[in-house]
């Protein structure tokens, strides 16, 4: 069967070598809905699950949940919901840009924390403007990024072992910043604080934006039907399109209807779908992009066409430092301080595990080259559904762990088996 990605070389006048294709994928069809449809139903069958069995299980623990509490599925528990998943989801986003290149970053954790910590610590205890206490939080988790990419790019040295060490290190750093005082609270009515808390009350705000991203996701697959076409490469017809594209607005307006029942549009979450669409733009429409999943495709290769795998690398670390300070500072956000305490579990605990789990449950490849940022918001809806399912039964946490790890043991299996289905029928 015929694949393309964003990472293929469109031909002579395209930027960027061929890359192994790895990539996310379109299928190629111009017949009907119908052959589509069956074409689609053998792919499942073979292994290639793509989103389906992440959205079936995200219906499945809804429907449970909202079983057992129906407060579950009401307007104020989706919308905290919809705030909840942010933080995470800004870290994962960031595991996605590592395991795109087949590597992995243990240290985001630590390195949000440090961001909050440093942060707090300059605002509130040294009275530097919020607004350059963000720009500097940011810029450490950027230059931590590069710290591990040149020990890892440039030295050889694995990158579990630097970001290990790292999600030490910056720990460490992070309780000598707080010092013995502990926590420190931030401005409640400030900058950084309104990140979690201001919503856009105004009902046109949530349907604007379901509107623009529908029409947006409408014009962009059309584009690309009509320039595959008269290329001559497989695509989409133009049926699957509308469907799609009628699906999609389903979603985005119920989900507009339901955050205006509530307090509106909350910024946290309208900053994360930006943060998703810039990424996937990066990733699938620019020629960095394509060299980051032909390195995911294969080291050797990858130098072969001329990429110049150490930039490459080094990139992508700092961009997942850069997104798990900014993540960081939504957790202290939603927290309005910065404690020992949530360094600590920052650092080693549940935002590390949840951020990879996301990224993974999503349909982010652990063996490279395969995933997308759209991919983190399916992942850390899944963990976080079954964290806020679980804290509306009082569930204690050690159930929720087990569930949690489950899921991941079931998403990384089934990337697995998709892998050696792959092999099977002689793809790369």
């Amino acid at each position: 069967m015929s694949r393309s990605g964003p990472h293929r070389d469109g031909g002579p006048g395209s930027a960027g070598p061929v890359a192994p294709d790895r990539g996310p994928r379109t299928r190629g069809w111009s017949g009907n809905l119908r052959d589509y449809a069956l074409e689609v139903r053998g792919s499942v069958r073979d292994g290639e699950r793509g989103p389906l069995l992440v959205i079936a299980g995200l219906i499945v623990i809804w429907c449970v949940f909202q079983g057992l509490d129906d407060k579950f599925l009401s307007p104020r528990n989706l919308s905290n919901l919809g705030v909840g998943i942010v933080g995470t989801g800004l870290v994962a986003v960031g595991i996605v840009f590592v395991l795109l290149i087949r590597e992995i970053d243990l240290s985001v954790g630590s390195v949000s924390g440090l961001a909050g910590a440093s942060f707090a610590v300059l605002n509130v205890n040294h009275g530097m403007p919020e607004w350059l206490a963000v720009v500097v939080a940011v810029a450490v988790g950027m230059a931590v990024g590069a710290f591990h990419g040149f020990f890892f790019a440039s030295l050889g040295v694995p990158a579990f072992v630097v970001t290990l060490a790292g999600l030490l290190i910056w720990n460490g750093l992070t309780l000598y910043l707080l010092g013995a005082s502990g926590t420190i609270n931030i401005d409640e009515e400030g900058l950084v604080a309104s990140l979690t808390s201001r919503h856009f009350e105004d009902d046109a705000a949530a349907y604007t934006v379901a509107a623009l991203g529908t029409a947006g996701y409408f014009l962009a697959a059309r584009r690309k039907h009509a320039r595959h076409l008269a290329a001559g490469m497989p695509h989409r017809p133009m049926g699957d399109i509308w469907l799609r594209t009628g699906l999609l607005a389903g979603i985005a307006f119920a989900a507009a209807y339901t955050l205006n029942r509530f307090q509106g549009l909350p910024l946290a979450l309208l900053i994360f779908l930006v943060v998703l669409v810039v990424s996937d733009y990066v990733l699938r429409r620019t020629r960095y992009g394509r060299r980051v999943y032909a390195l995911g495709g294969g080291v050797e290769a990858a130098r072969r066409a001329g990429i110049g795998v150490g930039r490459v690398r080094v990139a992508m670390f700092m961009v997942s430092g850069t997104l798990a300070a900014f993540g960081g500072l939504f957790v202290a956000s939603e927290l309005t301080s910065a404690s020992p305490t949530t360094a600590r579990a920052a650092g080693s605990g549940m935002l590390l595990i949840n951020a990879i789990a996301a990224a993974v449950i999503g349909g982010t490849s652990l063996f490279g080259g395969r995933g997308s940022p759209w991919s983190v918001l399916l992942g850390v809806l899944v963990i976080q559904s079954i964290a806020s399912g679980m804290g509306l039964l009082g569930v204690e946490d050690a159930v929720q762990f087990m569930i949690t790890g489950g899921v991941l043991l079931a998403a990384v299996a089934a990337d697995a088996l998709s892998r050696r289905g792959e092999a099977r029928r002689g793809r790369p």
